[in-house]
């Protein structure tokens, strides 16, 4: 069963930004960029793409499986990749993929791009 089925969506409290790059398979890698797509996409984990990475919202465990198994995807065929990392924990808070925005939407009084 995959992580993200076995936990209460309410103890989802940490964000997880990450980019995952093959640094030897030259200036087009967005190939081996949709296949960690298609991986955190399966994972039902909230995420959001972005151009310069991923957020994914779970528990630390799950996040972090994710990450692992773009990794062990990529190193396949990869035999040099480049991985950034930012963690955002907050005990207790979930559904802040969303709430971020939206709370700083309210104090601007506006939306804000975010597609």
């Amino acid at each position: 069963m995959d992580p993200a089925e076995k936990v209460d969506p309410a103890t989802r409290d940490v964000l997880l930004e990450f980019s995952m790059t093959p640094l030897d398979k030259g200036e087009s890698v967005s190939a081996f960029v949709s296949r960690s797509l298609e991986i955190i996409d399966r994972s039902g984990l909230p995420y959001r793409l972005n151009p310069m990475g991923t957020v994914v919202e779970g528990t630390w465990e799950e996040a972090l499986a994710v990450v692992t198994r773009c990794f062990e995807r990529m190193r396949t065929d990869c035999g040099r990749i480049s991985v950034s990392i930012k963690i955002d924990y907050r005990c207790g808070r979930s559904g802040r993929l969303e709430g971020k925005i939206a709370s700083l939407e309210r104090r601007l009084g506006r939306k804000l791009r975010t597609d």
